[in-house]
């Protein structure tokens, strides 16, 4: 059996890990969408990740609102080495002595001058330098395995999903073969109907009868909706195919969904009896609910 199904736009996925000593996630949400809008957040200095980001998501997404966030930290996997700055501590001895009475001459405590900003030092890493080459590999494969877990999310909703638009689909079709055995009885009653009211208008008159049942016949098949109903079963079909096909095929469904009420509505128009009004009351409400899910559909 296939596993080939219909995807929907709506799903959640977070991923994340660690590299040397920064820790990283990935956090991607996706709604429904007419196109593919992707909205990326990234930390402060990791702009760099942006284009290689929207590459892959442009790859692994044909359609939906895709909000991706990636959250970025330091992490402490070793600690720094601290030196002390004797040069500043004999300065700010040298000070004191110099500013004889004016400052509290009493030996200053260790703990005192170690709270001072710039006695202990810790060599700070220098950005330019620093090669983040391995951390934007690990960030963006992690993107990847974000990507592939949100596909199967959006995967197992289309596969619900597909289940839902089957069963509107399998209404449809149902209430049009109903239509189309309406449709029969209701040209012939509307037949009969035309020349029972022809024969009293025309009551004396000198009229050909083939010239009368040729118009009463063109008049009857004004009021013939069985193209809708053929051509509501061939949209039903060619649905069906969609619901199995490869690729994003919402955009197309939504046309089909969009033929169906034009049928229906046609349809309509030509009731000329209570059970074909009925009938495409019933199909528009179905159509409706089949339009409505397939704005899920990518």
């Amino acid at each position: 059996m296939s596993d080939i199904c219909i995807h929907s736009m709506t799903g959640f996925a977070r991923q994340n890990g660690v590299e040397d000593v920064y820790s990283w996630q990935w956090e991607l949400k996706s709604v429904n969408g007419k196109g593919l809008d992707i909205r990326i957040r990234l930390p402060s200095g990791a702009d760099r990740l942006e284009i290689p980001a929207r590459e892959r998501i442009g790859k692994a997404l044909k359609r939906g609102n895709i909000s991706a966030t990636l959250e970025l930290r330091r992490v402490e996997v070793k600690s720094a080495s601290l030196t002390i700055n004797r040069a500043y501590i004999e300065t700010l001895v040298a000070l004191q002595q110099d500013l004889g009475l004016l400052v509290d001459q009493t030996p200053p405590r260790l703990t005192d001058l170690l709270s001072l900003r710039g006695v202990m030092e810790a060599p700070e890493p220098e950005a330019a330098q620093e090669d983040t080459s391995a951390q934007d590999k690990a960030i963006l494969d992690g993107l990847d395995a974000a990507l592939a877990a949100l596909v199967d999310t959006r995967r197992s909703e289309g596969r619900r999903l597909s289940a839902v638009l089957a069963g509107h689909l399998d209404l449809v079709e149902r209430l049009t073969l109903e239509a189309r055995s309406a449709a029969t009885l209701q040209t012939a009653a509307v037949a009969a109907k035309l020349k029972a009211q022809v024969t009293v208008l025309l009551e004396g008159a000198s009229v050909p009868e083939d010239r009368m049942v040729a118009e009463i016949a063109l008049l009857a098949a004004k009021a013939d909706p069985t193209e809708e109903v053929d051509r509501l079963e061939a949209h039903v079909a060619a649905a069906r195919e969609l619901l199995v096909a490869d690729g994003a095929v919402g955009r197309k469904l939504d046309f089909l969904a969009q033929e169906f009420n034009r049928e229906a509505n046609t349809l309509m128009s030509k009731a000329a009896e209570m059970a074909v009004t009925r009938l495409g009351l019933e199909l528009k409400t179905v159509i409706d609910q089949f339009r409505e899910q397939v704005q899920n559909v990518e």
